[in-house]
């Protein structure tokens, strides 16, 4: 089940056929599965590639919901990460763009649902098992149907 979550909240979040192209390769929509059959040695960086994976959905997520242009540079150094052939080099990119993190709090206002996006995400940068990764993938996908894009389809119609 954890697996088919993962690959659901990335299907969720990167929508359509450019944003899954932009920012998902097949290695990246496998990652649950991946870190489940890793050996030992390589659990953890499968681990970080399933928590780089959860966060950039949160964070596009979160950019949709408000336009927040903050959470697309997060999820821009995201996806730089996620691109590192180890745990290491995953730490170096995320310590190398810290600021972008710092910012998406610094003056940021968000509605109800942008906070509970915001709490998911730090649960994600917490999370430090599988179990408490199944946790917040379950309550990223339960949370999904409460949010409201409706801004987006308003601005389109507008434009027309």
């Amino acid at each position: 089940m954890s697996a088919l979550a993962y690959e659901q909240l990335l299907r969720e979040a990167f929508r359509t056929d450019a944003d899954a192209a932009r920012y998902l390769t097949e290695p990246d929509t496998s990652a649950y599965a991946a870190f489940e059959h890793a050996p030992k040695a390589d659990q953890a960086f499968r681990f970080e590639r399933v928590r780089l994976g959860v966060a950039m959905s949160l964070m596009k997520l979160l950019a949709e919901l408000g336009d927040h242009e903050e959470s697309r540079r997060v999820l821009d150094v995201l996806h730089r990460a996620l691109r590192a052939r180890s745990a290491t080099d995953i730490d170096a990119i995320i310590t190398r763009d810290a600021k972008a993190f710092e910012r998406l709090y610094t003056n940021l206002y968000v509605n109800e649902e942008g906070e509970l996006l915001l709490q998911l995400f730090e649960m994600t940068l917490d999370a430090d098992s599988k179990q408490r990764m199944d946790e917040v993938m379950a309550e990223a996908l339960a949370l999904l149907p409460e949010l409201d894009f409706s801004h987006h389809h308003d601005e389109d119609e507008d434009e027309e």
